[in-house]
């Protein structure tokens, strides 16, 4: 390991970001040292830009480019110590295209966890996604202990941000853990990995619980198994529950973030009356 990846990684520790932004950065800086084939304490804001270039050349998505510029943005201000200022003129950020997040109907999901599901453990396991809005490796890491029953609460210890939160734990689902746990005595993961019981269900596995329950059920394609948290978020709002309590319950950090959420979904739109049909109009004289 260079001189140079040792004290990206230290920095990257000491400011407290996850395993996962870890990872990710130094791949960043590494894309970078191997396009220009030298130390990338050699290269000039020029330079930079090129590379940004060459990105946006090779289709990559907002996401990855902003990605990617996160991750070299932190290199050169914490190890290498450059101007911001320097930075910001040679790796803008890329604005993101809003895309609305595609959900399921509320028949959708019953369907998905009835038809779709055959066995239990799968069933128990997107039920709870749905239920709580958990993301995929939020719902692998729960464990028995985070059930808050007295105070009808799920426990999300370590989520996005390193932010520990705490949901709403719906009675029906509460009905439907206790009899998981009579069945399987799950501990002390709620979702255990099926190779070795001391580990978490890893977030691979739930994604493929989910695609095969999609295709059991039938139902199209929305995304990944993160469409369930969409899904429950979407339903919230359809709901009137106010848009600050659905931020606190998903846990965005931003109301930006939860107002996304404040599409309605195409089913819905036909159901929805205009305001001449709620008029009584019966004394209206005849048309001539």
């Amino acid at each position: 390991m260079t001189p140079l990846r040792q004290a990206l990684i230290r920095e990257l520790v000491l400011r407290g970001r996850s395993a996962s932004t870890q990872e990710c950065y130094v791949s960043a800086v590494y894309g970078l040292a191997k396009y220009y084939q030298r130390s990338p304490d050699q290269i000039t804001g020029e330079e930079l830009k090129d590379y940004r270039f060459w990105l946006h050349q090779q289709d990559k998505a907002a996401s990855t480019i902003n990605l990617v510029t996160s991750g070299l943005k932190f290199f050169y201000r914490y190890v290498l110590e450059r101007p911001l200022p320097e930075l910001e003129k040679a790796m803008p950020r890329v604005k993101k295209p809003i895309r609305r997040a595609q959900v399921f109907s509320p028949q959708e999901i019953e369907r998905l966890l009835t038809v779709g599901c055959v066995h239990p453990r799968p069933r128990m396991f997107l039920m709870t996604v749905y239920a709580a809005g958990l993301r995929v490796s939020e719902a692998c890491h729960l464990r028995v202990e985070d059930i808050l029953s007295s105070r009808m609460q799920l426990r999300i210890v370590c989520a996005k941000g390193q932010r520990d939160r705490y949901t709403n734990l719906s009675p029906k689902l509460l009905g439907e853990l206790r009899a998981y746990w009579r069945l399987f005595r799950p501990s002390p993961w709620l979702f255990a990995s099926t190779r070795d019981g001391r580990r978490p269900m890893c977030v691979e596995s739930g994604q493929s619980l989910y695609y095969q329950a999609l295709r059991r059920a039938k139902l199209p394609r929305k995304g990944g198994i993160h469409a369930l948290r969409h899904s429950y978020a979407t339903h919230l709002v359809e709901a009137g529950v106010e848009l600050s309590a659905v931020q606190r319950l998903m846990g965005h950090a931003h109301l930006s973030t939860t107002a996304l959420y404040l599409h309605v979904r195409q089913e819905r739109l036909g159901q929805i009356k205009s305001p001449l049909d709620l008029l009584d109009l019966s004394r209206l004289p005849a048309a001539q």
